[in-house]
């Protein structure tokens, strides 16, 4: 069915060679298209683990066959998770492949609309161990934005990476969500002052991701400037318990300019040009 489109098909038979193709070319890869069967989670489990997450669709047995009714008995059960791989994976029964295209349009879409603070899986295999879940957002976050770029560059999909889900806004978020989501970003942004004077080569990478954070949760200027005063109070409290001047605080100022012109361009490249088709936006074609 993807033979003559735009798409390069690999096809694979074995999970140890399907391992294998993601790791070296994970870089390359769109989307992962899998069947159903008993192997599969400990696939996707390892894909997991390993933090490689991608577009995904899961092909099931048709529910009406007979000869699959001891599967879906056995394998797809009322305690079945409702998804193996992310929250983003779309799910297809092989009498459905016929709108494969379509459906790989719409696990793309779907992977990108994941928002940083949105949970990857409902419940973690008991048999393998789970990374720290700011790890796990952390590595969404950056196959997201590679993906993205890749598909900007090859199909001049502009807009595709900042088409958010206000689902994830902040101000949409439960009260527990708020309070977890703001500790993590005064986290963030505190690791960005502590560190943007130092050498570390990784700072820009840091204020990058604490932008795409606030970016995609909707977070306005002045919470960001809010987030920073509070930071620089604690830190002028300090520095009076230890007898030092304040002033030192004051060349923090421009880790606030950075981070704030870069969460301003994003808003800024966040509004389609007017010469961009309306739906360009809304589909891969």
């Amino acid at each position: 069915m993807l033979s003559g489109t735009r798409y390069a098909v690999i096809a694979i038979d074995s999970p140890e060679e399907l391992i294998d193709e993601v790791e070296q070319n994970q870089e390359k890869i769109d989307c992962l298209i899998l069947f159903k069967n008993p192997v599969v989670l400990s696939v996707v489990n390892q894909l997991y683990e390993q933090g490689i997450l991608l577009p995904v669709i899961i092909i099931e047995p048709d529910k009406s066959s007979d000869n699959n009714s001891n599967y879906h008995k056995n394998f797809i059960n009322s305690e079945a998770p409702t998804f193996l791989y992310h929250s983003g994976e779309i799910r297809l029964e092989e009498g459905e492949v016929d709108g494969i295209t379509s459906s790989i349009e719409r696990a793309i879409s779907q992977f990108l609309h994941l928002a940083p603070s949105c949970s990857l899986s409902e419940k973690p295999n008991a048999t393998v161990s789970s990374k720290q879940p700011e790890n796990k957002q952390n590595l969404l976050f950056f196959q997201q934005r590679r993906l993205a770029e890749k598909l900007k560059e090859r199909l001049g999909y502009l807009g595709v990476f900042y088409n958010r889900n206000p689902q994830f806004f902040y101000r949409h978020l439960e009260h527990k969500e708020k309070q977890e989501f703001l500790k993590q970003l005064n986290l963030e942004y505190r690791e960005i002052i502590l560190n943007y004077f130092s050498d570390d080569e990784e700072i820009n990478q840091s204020i990058d991701q604490f932008v795409h954070r606030a970016f995609f949760a909707d977070i306005s200027v002045s919470q960001i400037l809010e987030i920073h005063m509070e930071l620089m109070d604690e830190f002028a409290q300090q520095l009076k318990i230890e007898g030092r001047s304040e002033e030192i605080l004051l060349d923090y100022r421009l880790a606030l300019i950075d981070t704030i012109a870069h969460l301003c361009e994003m808003y800024r490249r966040s509004i389609p040009r007017e010469d961009i088709p309306f739906d360009l936006l809304f589909s891969i074609d």
